[in-house]
């Protein structure tokens, strides 16, 4: 394990504290008048989803969690295993467990390259790329002869995942979906 210094810390690194994994949610440096500059740092647990404050000086030092991410590929879900994933390069599977996926399950599509990452062994965490590609399975009705400007519909995609869309997607349509807001981003031609 890699030490670092309090003032190294940032947003989004992983940190082992009291033997488990967590994740800065928030950092910030503060440094009031004549005082010594602090540390404030909030940790959430990956496992448990708990958070934990620490104030710490400029000279203490974390643990940074030494993480192995690996090119993968979804395969598919099986419900006594949960989603499994195929690693690119050794082609070992690796089962992983439904809340540790959570919503991102709604862009996943067998044979996607994603990237799982590991920790001693066990995976922690899963990167999807900023965005997929997803047909439209079921698309609303609009009325004809509502042309006011954003008018939007319902739709559900492939994945299961519904989504508000432009009133000119039709069924069996490819769209553009971000993986981190969930957002319609246009058409696709894929």
């Amino acid at each position: 394990m890699a030490s670092i210094k309090a003032t190294e810390v940032r947003k989004g690194m992983i940190i082992l504290h009291q033997g488990q994994l967590h994740v800065v949610a928030e950092f910030e440096h503060i440094a009031p008048g004549n005082w010594r500059a602090i540390n404030q740092v909030k940790l959430k647990n990956i496992k448990t989803g708990t958070n934990v404050m620490l104030r710490l000086g400029s000279s203490e030092t974390l643990e940074r969690a030494n993480l192995d991410p690996k090119p993968c590929t979804y395969l598919y879900l099986d419900h006594n295993q949960g989603y499994v994933f195929m690693d690119a390069e050794s082609f070992e599977q690796y089962g992983i467990p439904e809340d540790l996926v959570g919503d991102k399950k709604w862009y996943l599509l067998e044979n996607a390259a994603c990237q799982v990452t590991f920790f001693e062994g066990n995976p922690v965490s899963i990167e999807l790329p900023p965005s997929v590609t997803l047909k439209v399975v079921e698309a609303e009705q609009v009325a004809r002869g509502n042309t006011v400007n954003g008018v939007t519909k319902n739709v559900k995609l492939e994945t299961g995942l519904e989504l508000k869309v432009p009133a000119f997607i039709e069924n069996g349509e490819l769209v553009k979906v971000s993986t981190e807001t969930g957002e319609f981003q246009g058409r696709s031609n894929k």
